[in-house]
Parts: structure tokens; sequence; C-alpha cells
């Protein structure tokens, strides 16, 4: 009954083949050295029918009903609950003789003991009962699984199954498994995107929460990425495949998350090791309570308790449930252990640009001269940088959007690489750019004496110059992350002892930076090996460290600490690879998140573990005892394993409440999306 071993398993009734290595399809199913995951008990009776249990229990019933009209015993309502047993018991049996025929002695057996030994007494109705109880609780328990499965499946159902190919002037529809490399595709709005792409014409806002666990759209525009099984919301676009079927972000999700549902916790393993020895100490405790007793009820109330069903459901329900909950916020768990890892994190290192920081050059200070005011400063130089594509235009455009300054149309616009731009607005020269770009187009004053930022702590500065003399300067920065300090702060409250940013910036920057979010430790002039040599260090002295980074740089660093966490990893093949968790979107508050979920599903499982432990050990007492009829100790039985799917299922509703939050992006960031530029105007919305 083993959660996962109903998830890896091919079909219903396969029956995995002990030694396989490789099942019927000739899929190679282990990972790295993993136990076959359905060994010693699986619970794999043939395929259970709902139809067939509700016939066996409809014959069983009518004997109790024929019996209680005819008062006296008659024989129909012997053959009529015989029947019943037959019905019910068969799946059970058969399964058992399959284990014994490959030489293996598991739960399945003990079930099959216990209903053979009603059938044998003679007590057809007592056997079809709990020969019924044992199929529900496996009827359940596959549906629980399924249920999980259910939920990670409707992610991708979100594929659609045909797409619009644009063939010369026609559009065709072609099942999007046909899709090629290189395709052109058109989407309309309300279309889920049939493969990741990247835009060639038209704009759209989409809705990414299926991979990045984001609501709020994101607007697109041609030359950005798209994913497949987000949904476009607005406008029609081209877009040219660049994956497709298996190999998008979507299906790389599915992939990774149906394999850590196969991977298992170190308690697993020991716990498969051990089943083997079980079932001969049950057959042991059964016939000493036999001896002592002579009641055959009492032998099989005892076997029945001994199923260890709700211990042997307690990790792997709570597992699939953090990992569903994990999914839907866009963080991806590779390994199950690593869930049991995350609880036990007390230091965290992050990369600064890109994690910590937008990694996008944002303004933070406007410093008008003279009597110029703010906001004319701004339109001057965002009017004469409209049509640049450099960094600090775009952050100036930005701005201006979001401030609602109306640009102006430049004119005679020209641009030097690195150094400014020249153009004439509103009929007046003026000159945008570096300190030595204003002196070389003849602005003679020293206009640097008002400037009291340092160009070494991470800012950038452009002065901006009309008819020859300097209006003001703009100071520009790479803009921490908005939710970085709640973040931070967050993980200081769950008990992290140290928090740590390594940077290849200048310590000066670095030092800022951390300043800003609230960080103590800040590494400035990292190469990437000093950032590995850093996270060992800090792993000697007995921390476990979790390191965080954008996966593309600092992938050695990542595999050096004890878990490495990707930030914004939709559509990063590297990023997926090079880290054990994997965060779809650029949301810090998903660490704080993570380390608690991390150490609710622990405490789950510990509960679960406790329960069903004492719930053996109690039952199988009760019924040494003659105080448990086997119809109870099925019927109880089969509420043990519900009570630890209710619990476990808990788990599922973690982290409800960070999906509705959303702060307001910082000024001239890229929208929360990550990778994705925000419309001026539309960052603050």
């Amino acid at each position: 009954m083993q959660v996962t071993s109903l998830l890896s398993r091919q079909e219903p009734g396969s029956g995995h083949d002990h030694h396989h290595h490789d099942d019927e399809h000739g899929h190679h199913h282990h990972h790295d050295g993993e136990s076959c995951s359905s060994c010693g008990h699986d619970h794999e009776h043939a395929p259970v029918k709902l139809w067939q249990t509700l016939l066996g229990i409809v014959f069983v019933l009518n004997g109790f009903v024929v019996e209680w009209f005819f008062k006296q015993g008659t024989g129909i309502s012997s053959v009529s609950a015989m029947l019943g047993a037959i019905i019910l018991g068969y799946p059970i049996i058969w399964t058992a003789m399959k284990d014994i025929r490959r030489g293996q002695l598991g739960i399945n057996e003990l079930v099959a003991i216990a209903v053979l030994a009603a059938f044998a007494s003679g007590d057809y109705k007592t056997a079809g009962v709990v020969a019924f109880f044992m199929l529900l609780g496996e009827i359940i328990e596959t549906r629980t699984a399924e249920g999980a499965r259910a939920s990670i499946e409707s992610l991708i159902k979100l594929t659609p199954t045909k797409a619009r190919r644009i063939a010369g002037k026609e559009e065709q529809e072609v099942p999007a498994s046909e899709l090629a490399v290189g395709d052109l595709i058109r989407i309309r709005p309300g279309d889920n995107v049939a493969a990741d792409g990247v835009i060639m014409s038209g704009q759209g806002s989409f809705n990414q929460a299926t991979i990045t666990g984001e609501s709020l759209p994101v607007d697109k525009k041609p030359g950005d990425e798209v994913f497949a099984g987000t949904q476009n919301l607005t406008g029609v676009l081209e877009i040219k495949v660049s994956r497709a079927g298996t190999d998008t972000t979507l299906g790389r999700v599915r992939e990774l998350i149906l394999a850590a549902e196969k991977t298992k916790l170190p308690i697993m393993k020991i716990v498969d090791q051990y089943m083997g020895f079980y079932t001969p100490l049950v057959l042991v405790i059964a016939a000493l309570v036999w001896a002592f007793t002579r009641e055959l009820n009492n032998v099989i109330a005892v076997i029945i308790f001994s199923c260890p069903c709700a211990f042997i459901l307690a990790t792997p329900t709570a597992m699939v449930a953090a990992l569903s909950a994990a999914a839907r916020l866009g963080i991806l768990i590779k390994n199950v252990a690593d869930i049991e890892s995350a609880a036990k994190i007390n230091a965290f290192i992050f990369d600064k640009t890109g994690t910590l920081t937008t990694g996008q050059l944002a303004v933070s200070r406007l410093a008008p001269l003279g009597d110029t005011q703010p906001a004319e400063l701004l339109r001057i130089a965002a009017s004469a940088e409209r049509y640049s594509n450099h960094p600090t235009a775009k952050a100036l455009t930005a701005l201006a959007g979001e401030a609602s300054v109306p640009l102006l149309e430049p004119k005679d616009f020209s641009e030097t690489a690195g150094r400014g731009v020249k153009a004439q607005v509103e009929g007046v020269a003026v000159v945008v750019g570096r300190a030595q770009w204003l002196r070389d187009n003849g602005v003679k004053e020293d206009f640097l004496k008002s400037v009291d930022l340092k160009e070494a702590e991470g800012w950038s500065l452009i002065f901006v110059a009309r008819n020859g003399q300097c209006i003001g300067w703009v100071g520009l920065q790479d803009q921490t992350r908005a939710e970085a300090r709640e973040a931070l702060a967050e993980l200081k409250n769950s008990g992290v002892r140290r928090i740590a940013m390594v940077s290849g910036d200048l310590q000066p920057v670095a030092t800022r930076v951390a300043k800003e979010i609230g960080c103590e430790e800040a590494r400035g002039e990292c190469l990437p090996q000093n950032k590995v040599e850093f996270v060992r260090a800090v792993k000697t002295k007995g921390y476990k460290v979790a390191v965080v980074g954008d996966g593309v740089n600092d992938a050695p660093a990542l595999a050096a600490g004890d878990i490495g966490i990707a930030m914004g990893a939709a559509g990063s093949e590297v990023a997926i690879h090079s880290a054990t968790i994997a965060l779809m979107n650029n949301d810090l508050r998903r660490l704080p998140f993570l380390v608690q979920l991390s150490r609710s599903t622990r405490s789950v499982i510990n509960q679960n573990f406790f329960f069903g432990i004492l719930f053996i050990i109690g039952g199988m007492t009760l019924s040494a005892m003659g105080y448990v009829s086997p119809v109870l100790a099925a019927i109880m039985h089969t509420g043990g394993s519900l009570i630890v799917v209710f619990n476990s299922a808990r788990l599922v509703r973690k982290g409800e409440e960070l999906e509705h939050y959303h702060p307001a992006p910082a000024p001239g960031s890229r929208n929360e999306g990550g990778n994705v530029a925000a419309k001026p105007g539309l960052a603050a919305a």
C-alpha cells in the first residue's frame, strides 16, 4: 500500500519483480542505487475493481439478511456469504500466491492468512467482511495516491493537444506532438501555449502560474520567451518554437515531480529492509496467541491488526502532499530526501546579482541642478534617451512611464556606445551621458562637485546638459528585490543562524546591498571558486548550508552546499539541473516557506509513525485478549489508514496565502516574473 509503489508501477497488478531493474516496457526504474520501491509491502492485489468489491459485499450482506429473516441458519445464507467471500478474497489470495512464487514473504501474505483462516473456520460472513475492508483500504489508498498524481497531471494537461502552425500564408491545425524546433505557431487570446518558444511578432499578457507559481500575469513582447502550458490572455502572437514535446520546461517539471515521487526518505529504506523479518515475526506472535487462547477469532484479529498499513502510509502520503504544495508555488524538489534536509538548514548563502537584486539598473536618485525641477530633468533625459536600447535608457523610460511624465519626440538622435546620446528636444540640443561625454560636447562648468555618491559603491551616474549647460544628474543602481528584506527577516525568525551574501562585485557594492536588505555578512570580489571555498568553510564549522543562486554562474557553489536552490529556473536548463531545488520564479519569500514546509512535513511524518506504531501494538494486544472481533479489526484497520491519509493531506493547503500576495515590484524593476521586462507603466500595476 506504499504510495510510492503505487505511483511508480506501470499498470495495476503488473506485479513488480523483486530483482528487476527494468519493467515490462523496458523502462529503467532505478535511480542511483534506489531500492525497489514496492518490495516488502506493496499490497498490490490483482487489480482491485470497484464493481467486484461491491458485488462481493452484496453477497455477504445477503447472507446476513437471509439468516436474520429465517432465524435458523439456512444453507442459502452460507452459500451466499461463501460466494461473497470468494469474490472478495480472490484478489487477496492471488497476490499472496504470486509473492510466494517469487520467494517473498510480505504483508499480502498476512492478509491472505487472515481471510483463509476465517474461511476455513466456516465463518464465511466474517471472511467476506474482513476481505471487504482490506480491499476498501486498498482502494482508498490507491485513490489517494492517484489524487496526488492527478493534481500534478492537471498541471500537465495544460499543454494543448493541437497547435496552429503557420506554413507560408496559411495556418494549419496540427497535433502539438508534431511540432518541431523552428516551427512558427500562432497563439490567439485565451489559448494555452503548445511549446516553449520566442515571440516573433505581437504582444501579449501571460498567466504563468503553472510554471512559476505566480498568479499575476506577465507582459511579453517580441524577443521574450514563452513556456508551454502557460496561457495567453491578450493579443495575437506568432511564436518560433525553441523546445517541443517533453523537452519543454513544463515537460521537465513533470518529469522531475514524477521522479521525485520515486525517490525515498532514508527512514523508508530502513523500513523496507526490515519488512522481510516482519511477517515471520507476526506469524510467531499469532501462533503464541493460538497456543494460549485456542480462539481462532483472536488469532485472525491479531493478524489483521499486524498489517502495518497506517505505518507504511506515514511517509509517502506526507511526501506527496508536500511535493504538491511546493509544486503549486513553483518550487521543484527533485529528491524527496531534500524535504527532510531542508528542515535542518541553519545557514543560507546568497549570490547577489539576480538573486537578492533584480540584475537590472533602476533610477535611485534624480539630482536637478539650479532651478530645474526633478520632473523636468526626468522628462528631458528620458526623451533624449527614448530610442536607445542601453540599460540606463530603459531605466529612465520605465521611471517616466511610472511617474506618468509625457515623453517628447527627439530629433537628430545619435548614440555613441558606452558614452552617451545627443538629440534635439523641443528644438534645444540635449546631451545625456558620462561626465567626459558632456565635456567633449562643450559643457564647461565643473558640475562634478555636486555629486555626493561614489561610483565604487555600485552607482552608475549619468549627466544631463541642455544648451551646453548641466541641468542635473541621475544615479542608477542594481535594484534590490522588493521582498528581500522581509524574506531574510522571516528566515531569521524561523531559526536560521547565519545568512551571508557572496558577490563578484566590489566590496563596497556588496556592503551597500547587504545593508539595504539587512544581511549581516557580505563578501565582495568573489570568483566562482571563492564562492565554493566560502561555502565549504561555513560547512566545516558545522552548519547545514543552503546556497541560493540564479543557477547559471553559481552551479559550482550550488553543488557545494547541503542544498542548492536555483532561482528563476523557468526556461533555464542549467539551473534546473545544477540545483537540488529549483524555484521557477524569483520570489524570495518562497525560501522561508520552504523551510516551514519541510519542518511541517517532518512533524506530520513523526505523528503518522507514532500513531501507526501505537495502533499496531494496541490493536494486537486487544485482539490477543479477545476484546476485538475480526470484523471490528478490519474496520479499525481501514480507519487507521484513513487517519494517516487525512493527517498528511493537511500539508496540501500549506502556502495558499503566498499565492495571493503580490508586493508592487520595485520601481523600474523587472516584473515579478523574473526574465520578463515590465512595460513602463505596468510595472507598478
